[in-house]
Order: structure tokens, then sequence, then C-alpha cells
């Protein structure tokens, strides 16, 4: 036979159209497998068979095709066939095919529409979330090590700037990954792909076994297995890194490379210091006995391994928090940069050194300008780094750009979506915009994010007590605390805040005497002394002499704490409150403008509001009207001047507390709290 002879024969026994349609059918055959058998739990095996059988018999279906056709009454042999039934058959054919291929077309376009995020925004092939690694370790206490191997593969993979990773904090709520489909949780996450894995630590050897998975699609993609000694295993994160961007075909530059790979120690015990700070200082309330506990484990970390630069820098970060929020001394100051600079010497390029240099320059110099640039270098070392991003945000909302600064927290919070600390920010820039409906779907989302934080069901209260003047919402989400649960003395406080605002001093009195502590948490900058309280009751209740006991009781630690930090805004403030409730008129306005000076609303615009809230409180508890009613007039309409605290500004703080009592009877004053809430 002829070879254009043997063409046309093909064409005339319909050989041509069987082809196609086995061809189209073989490939939608194969789609259904590798979609919807993972999702039945059928082992890979199956699939491999499916294609090699559907390969092995293409030719036998086109020999079946040259001999036989298919007609209304089944298949016949080819030469029995009549042309004009042959042509019926091949017009049929036709609009099988067209039909087939068009839901070819139908499944293509579909595969390439991007999923969405619970936001409405597409999400990224090249994105990945490595959820927490189970814990097959016989002694249950390596649950830490587990969360450790996860941390430093994701803060691996956190430096490819081409791959989006999601953070951890993310991340931890899928720790029963079981209870949730992987596409549910890459779709809540934003991500592609996640990694699985598990870890079993068993005296000097560890055994980890990963998989890396298309969520979106329930694929696997790859999978391994690492069987290592225990310092050996330092490296691992750098290794998984690469195998992962490259089974996600992400190219890496020769520096992220280098960055990706560099081990964080040589020291295993070293390393397991590390792990167990970085597991502590994570805790959403950021509480001073946390980061204390943290500092010290970061401490032996180093004494192990001097040249361990990542503990190094996150002793810096570590202290610099400390000083920020709790205890401003010279000395937290001295000790953070020292650790930062010891870090950026050791490891030039380690991106939390560059964070770390950049919270000292932030929080203690406020050189804004100077802590961007860390902040910026540390960008792009580490592209997917969230908590970068929260500080640009943070100096942004200083920098009185507020609405830039909540767009600034929604991008990080693409990176770190279940972030409850960037959702902190997120309430705590709404409430200082007196946005209440906003602050309040914020504060909702912390607390499921968070479900144990005290500061999402505190902060929760204290909105609708700013926005409505009720605080049964307060002191129903503080019942709910468990009895003993009181970390930094914060609960005692708030209960005894809620108690002061009703004017049950009875309760106020009953929660400071029956709490152990000698100080709480109330002001910032530092521990309040119980007695200092115990005075506001005794003041309240209009009993001078017994306030002026508790106040000289407590004015050596506020007067300790300004000799301590004498450039602290907010421990002028406070010594300056105390002077105005002792009745020390020139010691009360020179600490509360010494405040404002320190920090005013042209340097920072978030604490400078509160600065003037202080010196506004000074003045009313003075006698000085016609210098606080002014005052309080424009920071009602102040971004920032509100606080869960007596010296807080909106109309339902001064409308309830009785520390604004003294202007209660001015008509100016009761003008201001007749005005609509915003």
């Amino acid at each position: 036979m002829k070879i254009d002879n043997f063409f046309a024969e093909l064409k005339r026994r319909n050989v041509y159209r069987a082809a196609v349609l086995y061809g189209m059918a073989a490939w939608l055959l194969v789609q259904i497998a590798t979609q919807v058998f993972p999702f039945f739990e059928i082992p890979n095996w199956v699939v491999r068979f499916i294609v090699v059988a559907l390969v092995l018999g293409f030719p036998i279906a086109m020999l079946l095709a040259w001999l036989y056709e298919l007609t209304p009454e089944g298949l016949v042999r080819e030469e029995d066939v009549a042309p004009a039934v042959r042509k019926s058959m091949g017009r049929r054919l036709d609009f099988v095919i067209i039909a087939v291929l068009l839901l070819v077309i139908a499944m293509l376009v579909y595969g390439r529409l991007p999923f969405r995020s619970p936001t409405g925004e597409a999400i990224p092939e090249k994105s990945v979330a490595v959820l927490p690694f189970a814990n097959f370790s016989a002694d249950k206490e390596n649950a830490f090590f587990a969360d450790g191997i996860q941390d430093d593969i994701l803060t691996s993979l956190a430096r490819i700037r081409n791959l989006r990773v999601i953070s951890r904090t993310s991340v931890m709520q899928y720790r029963d990954a079981a209870v949730h489909s992987l596409r549910e949780i890459g779709k809540a996450l934003g991500v592609a792909n996640v990694l699985e894995g598990s870890v079993r630590r068993e005296g000097g050897r560890v055994v980890v076994n990963v998989q890396l998975i298309d969520a979106l699609h329930d694929r696997h993609l790859w999978a391994n297995r690492y069987d290592r000694t225990l310092a050996d295993s330092l490296g691992l994160q750098g290794e998984l890194a690469s195998e992962i961007a490259e089974a996600l075909r992400v190219r890496l530059s020769p520096e992220e490379k280098a960055r990706v790979e560099t081990k964080p120690t040589q020291n295993a015990d070293a390393y397991m210091f590390y792990l167990r700070a970085n597991q502590i200082e994570r805790n959403p309330d950021t509480l001073l006995e946390d980061y204390k506990t943290a500092e010290q484990l970061y401490m032996q970390a180093i004494a192990l391994d001097p040249n361990f630069a990542l503990a190094h820098a996150r002793l810096a970060s570590t202290r610099a928090e400390v000083f920020h929020f709790d205890e401003p001394t010279e000395a937290w100051k001295t000790k953070a940069r020292s650790e930062a600079e010891v870090a950026l010497k050791l490891q030039p390029n380690l991106a939390e050194a560059h964070l770390a240099l950049g919270q000292c320059i932030y929080w203690m110099d406020q050189d804004y300008r100077r802590a961007l640039e860390q902040f910026d270098t540390a960008s792009r070392l580490s592209p997917n780094n969230s908590e970068i991003g929260l500080l640009i945000a943070s100096i942004k909302r200083r920098q009185g750009h507020w609405q830039e600064s909540l767009d600034a927290f929604e991008s990080a919070q693409k990176i770190d979506p279940q972030n409850a600390n960037i959702t902190r920010n997120v309430l705590i820039t709404n409430t200082a915009m007196r946005r209440w409906p906003e602050a309040s779907r914020a504060a909702e989302r912390m607390r499921v994010m968070a479900p144990a934080s005290l500061v999402a069901k505190i902060q929760r209260g204290y909105i609708d007590f700013w926005w409505k003047g009720e605080t049964g919402l307060l002191k129903s989400l503080l019942n709910q605390v468990p009895a003993g649960v009181d970390p930094d003395g914060i609960v005692t406080s708030c209960r005894w805040d809620v108690a002061m605002s009703e004017r049950d001093y009875a309760a106020a009195r009953r929660t400071l005497e029956t709490s152990p502590l000698i100080e709480v948490s109330y002001t910032n900058a530092g521990a309040t002394p119980k007695s200092f309280l115990q005075g506001c009751i005794s003041l309240a209740r209009n009993d001078p002499a017994s306030a002026q006991k508790n106040f000289e009781a407590s004015r050596r630690a506020f007067e300790n704490a300004v000799n301590e930090a004498p450039s602290s805004a907010d421990r002028h403030a406070n010594l300056g409150l105390l002077y105005a409730f002792m009745g020390r008129k020139d010691d009360a306005i020179r600490e509360g403008r010494r405040a404002v000076e320190l920090k005013s609303e042209s340097k920072d615009a978030f604490d400078g509001a509160i600065m003037n809230s202080y010196l506004a409180l000074i003045y009313a508890r003075l006698g000085e009207r016609d210098l606080a009613l002014p005052l309080l007039e424009r920071l009602l309409k102040t971004p920032g001047a509100v606080d869960s605290v007596d010296y807080s500004v909106t109309v339902n703080d001064l409308k309830f507390r009785w520390e604004w009592d003294p202007l209660r009877n001015d008509p100016r004053f009761q003008k201001l709290i007749a005005q609509e809430q915003r």
C-alpha cells in the first residue's frame, strides 16, 4: 500500500478521530485521577498504573479503530460497513470530539483561574505555609524542638524574595491539620502549597519527615526523610528550604542561597536553649515575665556559643521590647544595643540583626528615618518577615499617618493573616482614631485568633465602654479569666479600674485586698504600686488623710522610676499625676509639661496625644480649668488620646470617671460630654 493511500485509509476508517478522542479521554481520566484520588486517600501507585495502562492501550485502541467501525448496531468489521453509515458516524464523531474538546478547554481555563483568599486576593502559585510539625518523640517535652525545626525552616524560606511564606503565628492554629482540609488551610492562609512534617528525637538522633503538598489541588509535590545526629540537624533548615524552592520552581540568587544555607550555630545545646527562648517570647500579650524568661535562655545559648549571631539578635530584640513596653531604663537600652551590634559584627547580612538595631533606633532614639533604613535592609534580607512590616506600620502611626499605618498593617497581615499581634495593632490604631465599630471587629478577630489572650478580652471590653459607656461586657470577660491567672497584675488592675468607673469603691478595695501583689500593670513604662490605687479609692471617697498616706507610700517608687529613666515621658507623666492627686501643684505641672516636652505630638503622634491627656487630667485635678478644658476639647478630636486607664480622653471617659469630677459642674465641661460619642 502506498503511503498516501495509507493515510487516506486512516482517515476513511475514522482512525484519526479515534486517536483524538482517545487522547482527550485519557487526559480527562488522568486529571480526574490526580485531583480526586488523593481526596479518598487512594495510593499514588493507582494513578501511575492508570497512566501506564492508557499509554499501553493507545496502540490497541488504534488497531481496533482500523479493524472495526462504530455503528448504531455496535462494533462492526470495517469491510461490512456501508459508506453512508461510515460517513454518518464520522459526522457524529466530529460532534463528540467538539463536545469533549470544549470540556477540555473549560477544564484548562478553570485550572488557570486563580484561587482567592478570604480577602479576595488571588493566591500566588509560588506561596507556601509551613504547618506545625508533629512531635513523634517519646518524650513529649520535645514538642518545643518540633516547633523549633518548623520555625527554622520557615525562617529560611522567608529569606527567599520570589516566594510568599506565611509567618509562624498564622500557621500555629493548624497544629492539628487533620481537622481541616488542606484546601481550607490554603485558602484561609492565602497560599497554594503547604509543608507538613513530623519530628522524632531520641537521644542524639533526629528523624524528620516532610512532604510538600499542592493544597488547592490536593497533589503531593515532593517528600523526603532525614535521619541525622542532633549536631548534623542544625543545617537541615537550609537544605530543606533549597529543596522546597526547587520543587516550587523558585530560583535562588547566590546571595539568597548563601543566606538560606547558613547554619545558625554549630552547638546543639545552644540551639536547644535558643528554641526554648524563641517559643516563650512569642506570647501575643507581650508580658514582662515572658520577656525576662526568654532573655535568660538566650543568654544561656550565647554562653555556650558566643558566635551564635541569631541568638544575639533575638536577645537584642527581647531587651529592646522590655525597654519599650515596660522598663525604659538606661541599662536596658545599653544591653539591647550592644547585643544588636554584636550580632551585626558576627553576621552582617542577618535580617534579625538589622531588625534588632532598627528597634533600638526606633524606640530608644526615636529616629524614624534611621530606623526605617534598618528595617528596609532587614526586609530585603527577609522579604516575608511580617515583624518588619509591623514595625514599619507602627512608625507611620507615630508619624501621624493614620490611614497609611492601617494600610501597612493590612499588608503585613497578608504575610501573616492569623497573627494576633498584627490584629492587635489594627485594633489599637482604630481605637486611637475612635473608629469603634472597626475596633470592635478587630478585637473579635483577635479573640478568635488568640482565645487565651487577656489583652484581647480586655481591649474588647474597653471598646464597649468608650463607645457605649457600658462596662457589662468588660466585667463579663474578666469573669471568664480562671482564678489565679493574673500575669503582671493586669487582671487586678482592670477589675479595679472597672469598679472605679462604676464608682463601686467597695468592690475596688476588695479587688486590691484579695491580690497578693505589691505592684500591678496599670500605667505605661513600669509597674504601678498598689498603694497608689488604694490612694485613688480614698481620694474618690473624699478621705484626703488616707489618700495622702497611700500616695506618700507610693511616691518613692514613682520618683525612683523617673531617676532611673529621666528621658521617659511616661514616667514623668505618672509622677506628675501622683503629685496632682497629692495637691503638689507646681511639681505636678512641671512633670506633666516635661512629659509633653519629651514626647510632643509633632514628634510622636501616638504617645504624644497620651502625654497631653495626662497634662489635661493634671490641670483638672489642680483646678486649672482654663487650661484643662481647651486641651480636652482639642484632644477629643485628636487621634491617639485613648487608653484603658484613667487619663484616657473619650466622651464616656469624661462622663463616668471620678478623676474628672473637679470639672463636672463647669458648663463648658457639660457641653463636651453632651456631644455625640465619636
